[in-house]
C-alpha cells in the first residue's frame, strides 16, 4: 500500500511576491499622509513650474490640483514614494500641454467676428450716391460709359479695355478723362 503524506496544519497567510521578493498583502504605493506632506512641500514650485507653460495663474493652479487629484487616484500604481514628486511634476507637464492645445484648438475654431453693419442713415446715403452715380452715368456719352465702366466696375487695365473695344490706347485714356470730368460736373463734386 502506498504512503500518503500528511497534509500541513495550516498554509502560510502571506505569500511572497517573485518579483521584488515583498509581501502580496502589503499596500504598495504612495500613502496618502505621504501625498500630503507632499502637497504642502512642494506645492508652490509645481505651481511655478506649471506658470513657465502656461500664462494664467488660474489655469496655473487648476493644472496643479488636477495633477494632485490624479495622483491621489492612481497613489498604489507610485510603488516608490519617493518617486511621487517626479509622478507629479510630469503629470503637472502633461496637463499644461493638454491645456496649450485645447486653448489652440478653441482659437481655431472662433467663428470670425461679423463685420459692424453700416447704420440705416449710411445705407440710404449710400442708396442715394448709388442712384445719382447710375444717373450720372446714364448721361454721359456711350463711349466714355463703356471705357469707365470696363476699367472701374469691371477691373480691367487700359490695355484690355482696349482690347474689348477696339480702339486705341490713347482713346481708352481720353475717354476715361472726359468721362470722370463729365462725372463730376454731374455729382457736382469739386474738382
Amino acid at each position: 500500500m502506498p504512503v500518503i503524506a500528511p497534509m500541513p496544519a495550516a498554509r502560510p497567510t502571506r505569500i511572497p511576491n517573485q518579483r521584488d521578493g515583498t509581501d502580496e498583502g502589503a499596500v504598495a504605493g504612495t500613502t496618502v499622509d505621504h501625498l500630503t506632506e507632499t502637497y504642502r512641500a512642494h506645492y508652490r514650485s509645481l505651481l511655478g513650474l506649471a506658470a513657465l507653460l502656461l500664462d494664467d495663474t488660474a489655469s496655473c493652479e487648476d493644472v496643479v490640483q488636477e495633477a494632485f487629484i490624479r495622483v491621489h487616484s492612481a497613489r498604489k500604481r507610485v510603488r516608490d514614494p519617493e518617486k511621487t514628486l517626479a509622478y507629479l511634476r510630469q503629470t503637472v507637464v502633461n496637463l499644461s500641454r493638454s491645456a496649450l492645445r485645447r486653448r489652440i484648438l478653441g482659437l481655431k475654431l472662433l467663428s470670425k467676428p461679423m463685420p459692424d453693419m453700416a447704420s440705416a442713415e449710411e445705407g440710404a446715403y449710400d442708396l442715394l450716391e448709388r442712384d445719382s452715380l447710375i444717373k450720372a452715368m446714364k448721361g454721359l456719352q456711350r463711349r466714355q460709359r463703356e471705357v469707365l465702366v470696363l476699367r472701374y466696375f469691371s477691373d480691367m487695365t487700359e490695355a484690355q479695355v482696349a482690347d474689348a473695344l477696339g480702339i486705341s490706347l490713347g482713346s481708352v485714356k481720353a475717354y476715361g478723362s472726359r468721362g470722370i470730368a463729365a462725372l463730376r460736373i454731374a455729382m457736382e463734386e469739386p474738382v
